[in-house]
């Protein structure tokens, strides 16, 4: 095939050529098999897509011919054909000059009316072209077109929500179908236990659950302006409680799932606070576990925020009684605020306490933390609470970790080490009066050492170490 055959025209052979190139690309690597002692081509037939029939026939040799098989005669007499049923379906040209690969795409069907397709909508749905036809149909076209097209994918609709091109479908119809529709679609999507927190964490099925849960537009590109209008149908208990008691078993797992916990989030915005609770108790119950996660983290955040009362005191409770288990965690150490996104998209859980300002949580954590701030001081999340800790507490508790820091045997080490010396550069910008003095003091001892440490230097360069 790499040379010119003779036997083959100019025309056959770039024919020849090009098939060639596409049977590479498709063909199985084993195609060879054996039969009656000699090697045959093994028959390979390429999926046929409707079409005209448009390959001519070629001579006796090397031949093209009508049904699209394209028979091989190399040296070799008993070598028998390569069959490509179903070229002629890829819109090739008579002229098999003109073949080239670019031209081997199924086209699409053009259809002007939902009558036209209707029996297939299920299987439409599915392909590309077909669900951009439904999607334009439901914009475009009357309730009844949209009634045709629901009636046809309703007890499909599980399967569709997680598929590649039917889930924008459902999203679309999610926008515009009635009351009824929408209370079918619940019923069918929360029908078997588990659907719902499985469709939740597919990456198709996150779009349109975020319809149905009103997940706003700041879903990671995902969700649409649509849902806002979606989220003010559900208002009827029993929709709440169709959603609540299909989610409630997983919660866990739908908050640590990628895709999943956003769906969680906004169930905390839109769910009345009677249905939401639920969340609150799984937030506190497996706080540890959830504050570790990375994506749990946020869960906890929004908890934080969106909750009242009893269920916020008792989740604060939670994380500060963990405080210096969570403090050391690469997720649990800390949330930043929306002030200070250092790490876009992720939220700690401990700093986040603090910035709620609430005297006696932070006493809490300051209790916990206790004893541990050198240590704490040498680690890379930890040292970030620290740090909140000097920033947040008052004067006395401020004093008390201070102290502990100047009596710590290993104050050097902190001071040279790559997250220890930011934490004295605070503690010298928090200190005042003698407070100061005691710890320049216990500093100064150190200073030849400092100065050969790139750590040491930053301490040295602080202007609060000049006051």
């Amino acid at each position: 095939m790499n040379q010119p055959n003779p036997a083959f025209s100019s025309t056959e052979y770039n024919a020849m050529h090009v098939l060639g190139k596409v049977g590479k690309q498709t063909c199985p690597e084993k195609i060879l098999t054996r039969s009656q002692g000699l090697n045959m081509l093994k028959s390979v037939k390429f999926g046929a897509v409707a079409g005209n029939e448009l390959l001519s026939h070629g001579n006796q040799n090397g031949k093209v011919i009508s049904n699209g098989h394209v028979c091989l005669s190399l040296s070799n007499p008993n070598v028998g054909c390569i069959e490509l049923d179903g070229l002629n379906s890829w819109s090739l040209s008579h002229d098999t000059t003109d073949l080239k690969s670019t031209n081997l795409r199924p086209q699409p069907h053009k259809y002007n009316s939902v009558d036209e397709v209707t029996g297939r909508i299920y299987l439409m749905a599915k392909d590309q072209h077909g669900c951009r036809f439904l999607q334009r149909k439901i914009s475009e076209g009357t309730s009844e077109d949209i009634e045709k097209i629901f009636v046809e994918i309703i007890d499909h609709i599980v399967e569709l929500m997680t598929d590649p091109f039917g889930n924008y479908l459902v999203q679309k119809l999610l926008e515009v179908c009635n009351e009824d529709q929408r209370m079918q679609i619940l019923h069918a999507i929360t029908r078997k236990a588990g659907d719902l927190v499985r469709i939740s964490c597919d990456m198709h099925g996150l779009i349109p659950l975020s319809l149905i849960f009103s997940i706003s537009a700041l879903l990671v590109l995902l969700a649409t302006r649509a849902v806002q209008k979606v989220i003010e149908t559900l208002t009827s208990p029993e929709q709440f409680s169709l959603v609540v008691s299909s989610l409630k078993p997983s919660i866990v797992t739908l908050i640590k799932n990628m895709n999943g916990n956003h769906v969680a989030q906004r169930c905390l915005l839109y769910l009345q606070p009677e249905h939401s609770k639920f969340l609150f108790e799984a937030a506190t119950n497996n706080c540890v576990e959830l504050a570790t996660d990375r994506h749990g983290c946020c869960v906890l955040q929004k908890c934080l925020t969106h909750s009242e009362d009893e269920h916020r005191r008792r989740l604060i409770c939670e994380i500060t009684s963990n405080a210096l288990i969570l403090s050391q965690d690469a997720f649990g150490y800390c949330i930043f605020p929306l002030s200070e996104p250092i790490f876009i998209g992720r939220n700690y859980v401990v700093q986040f306490v603090f910035e709620l300002r609430l005297p006696w949580a932070t006493m809490n954590i300051l209790d916990q933390l206790e004893g541990n701030y050198g240590d704490l001081s040498m680690q890379k999340y930890s040292s970030n609470v620290v740090e909140k800790c000097l920033k947040y507490s008052n004067e006395e508790c401020r004093a008390r970790i201070i102290r502990e820091l100047i009596s710590n045997a290993h104050l050097d080490q902190v001071m040279l080490d790559p997250y220890g010396n930011y934490v004295i550069q605070a503690a010298l910008h928090q200190s005042k009066g003698t407070l100061h003095a005691a710890l320049v003091d216990a500093i100064r001892p150190h200073v030849p050492v400092l100065r050969t440490s790139p750590y040491g230097k930053k301490v040295l360069s602080s202007n609060s170490l000049k006051k």
